[in-house]
């Protein structure tokens, strides 16, 4: 079964094809541009490059957050497009969980960390030599000292990955030393192809849905609805 997989919750947009576990096609651009940019000529060059029909695919994958408001408006509403124009079920994954998954194995804590700006990292706690991905710490943002106080209540290393590592690196250096583990840049961004791996393994245990169904997980609210929740306080 072909699924196309869809990231835009970071500034990286990644758009695979898989065939179960095989990927027949990517693209990864980190060159800064809007997803709505990128997006639908990727989606089109992995489609031409893994020699396949829209109407092949069993099911699309997003990556649902948490992230940046904007990204994840833009690539849900294109995944969701696209699933209603090709009838095709919709995976909502969480951005955390595809960048936990392919490190399954690992003999520790996994620990994927998205810059959720204003001091604080969006994150989830994972045991990486589990058979499946299972969550000791749902996702939430922290800030870095709430973050290491939480993992130490584990003994485990803890390898970090995602785009707040850059942000984050020293200080969790610093306050977890040894324990502080980081991936290879190879894989510290989430990517097209692990979100419709995730994907698959998900639309196989029956979590497709009707596009009109899935929503971006925010964990935080935007500016916008700030300023207007604050607005409504003056007025009232």
């Amino acid at each position: 079964m072909y699924m196309l997989g869809i990231e835009s919750a970071t500034p990286v947009a990644g758009v695979a094809i898989i065939d179960d576990e095989v990927i027949l096609a990517e693209r990864f651009i980190n060159n800064k541009r809007t997803h709505s940019v990128n997006l639908l000529p990727m989606i089109k060059a992995v489609i031409t490059d893994a020699q396949i029909q829209p109407e092949q695919l069993g099911g699309l994958a997003v990556s649902t957050g948490p992230g940046s408001f904007t990204g994840l408006r833009i690539g849900i509403t294109t995944a969701k497009t696209l699933a209603d124009v090709w009838n095709v079920p919709l995976v909502p994954v969480s951005t955390l969980d595809a960048l936990a998954y392919p490190m399954l194995g690992y003999k520790g804590l996994l620990c994927p960390l998205l810059n959720a700006r204003k001091s604080e990292v969006y994150a989830a706690v994972y045991p990486g030599d589990a058979l499946e991905l299972t969550r000791l710490v749902p996702p939430a943002a922290f800030s870095s000292s709430k973050l290491v106080n939480v993992l130490n209540n584990w003994s485990e290393q803890v390898l970090f990955l995602g785009d707040g590592v850059g942000v984050y690196r020293q200080d969790l250096i610093d306050r977890l030393g040894d324990k502080a583990q980081f991936a290879s840049p190879a894989v510290i961004y989430p990517r097209g192809a692990t979100v419709a791996a995730r994907g698959m393994k998900m639309f196989r245990q029956g979590q497709g849905m009707p596009a009109l169904q899935v929503k971006p997980e925010y964990i935080r609210l935007s500016e916008a609805e700030l300023k207007w929740r604050e607005r409504l306080k003056v007025k009232g």
